[in-house]
């Protein structure tokens, strides 16, 4: 007597195929509210001067990090993924994140020599002699 058990490993040969996750409508909704008002708080961030430049910067960081990690986690499925799909994803992120940070590391270093004069914006081609 054959057995009537099939494994996942099965249906996969057979070319069956599982619908990923859906979500219900009153999450997205409540996801695409929160991304509408962190949006607007945004906005309101960036009309505010909260000290310094690196103040200025960590608060937008922040904001726009929780509003990735919204689109990443609902609309992207990975809350609802395998626990390796979520460390690829997050060492990818991680990566890029120290990447950025590095870059911005000297930022002290070069700031100062920047030179902008409001009488003279840049030039797009060199001038005529």
């Amino acid at each position: 007597m054959a057995s009537e058990t099939h494994t996942e490993r099965d249906e996969q040969a057979h070319g069956h195929h599982h619908i990923g996750h859906v979500l219900p409508m009153k999450i997205l909704v409540g996801v695409f509210v929160a991304l509408l008002c962190l949006t607007v708080i945004t906005v309101l961030a960036a009309q505010v001067h909260f000290g310094s430049k690196a103040a200025n910067l960590a608060i937008a960081m922040l904001i726009a990090t929780v509003k990735a990690s919204l689109v990443v986690l609902y609309f992207m499925h990975i809350r609802y993924d395998r626990l390796f799909h979520t460390v690829l994803f997050l060492s990818g992120v991680l990566a890029a994140a120290l990447f950025v940070g590095f870059a911005l590391m000297d930022r002290g270093q070069y700031e100062d020599t920047v030179i902008w004069d409001e009488a003279r914006p840049p030039m797009i081609a060199p001038r005529s002699p």
